[in-house]
């Protein structure tokens, strides 16, 4: 823990947003991203829309929302953030990141980011309620070759690591309300 707690102080920081939002259906939704494959520790990763804390972004919540802006379309003014989340360090990308819940009110028409986005993936809110997707999976890492972590399957891809952490916080915040 000590040796984390010296980590964090020298680690990037990174803001992402859980974007909750309605489908034409009316049925709640959220939004997550499928990274490209690239040559890096988090190539091909389901993930959060966000990023990086760039000069510009005046907080980290700017910086959520702007990222999220970039990687799936969604405009900055159609999202209300509800509240933030707790913080995660992710030590083999040395990145502090900063998860926020909000909700826009719109049906969002998403525009993926080419470069950094291989898809966007709509998980239905009943499907991230159900704890039937909680799973443990065998996942190639940084520091293994392979590692059993706990894992959520969430439309056919396998969320682990620190997006699994975030999706348990906020099914633990959403299930008392449902």
């Amino acid at each position: 823990m000590e040796k984390q707690k010296e980590a964090i102080k020298k680690a990037k920081r990174a803001g992402v947003l859980a974007l909750f939002y309605p489908d034409t259906s009316k049925q709640t939704k959220l939004v997550l991203i499928l990274r490209k494959t690239y040559h890096g520790v988090h190539s091909a990763q389901v993930a959060f829309p966000g990023g990086k804390l760039e000069k510009q972004d005046i907080s980290l919540e700017a910086a959520a929302l702007r990222e999220t802006f970039e990687e799936v379309g969604v405009l900055i003014k159609t999202i209300e953030v509800i509240r933030k989340l707790s913080q995660v360090y992710i030590p083999p990308s040395n990145f502090y990141v900063q998860p926020f819940l909000g909700i826009t009110k719109h049906v969002p028409i998403f525009n993926k980011q080419e470069d950094e986005v291989e898809s966007i993936i709509e998980v239905d809110l009943q499907h991230l309620l159900d704890d039937s997707i909680l799973v443990t999976r065998k996942v190639s890492t940084s520091y293994s070759e392979e590692v059993e972590v706990p894992a959520f399957q969430l439309n056919g891809h396998v969320v682990w690591g620190a997006t699994a952490m975030m999706i348990s916080e906020i099914k633990d915040l959403l299930k008392p309300h449902i």
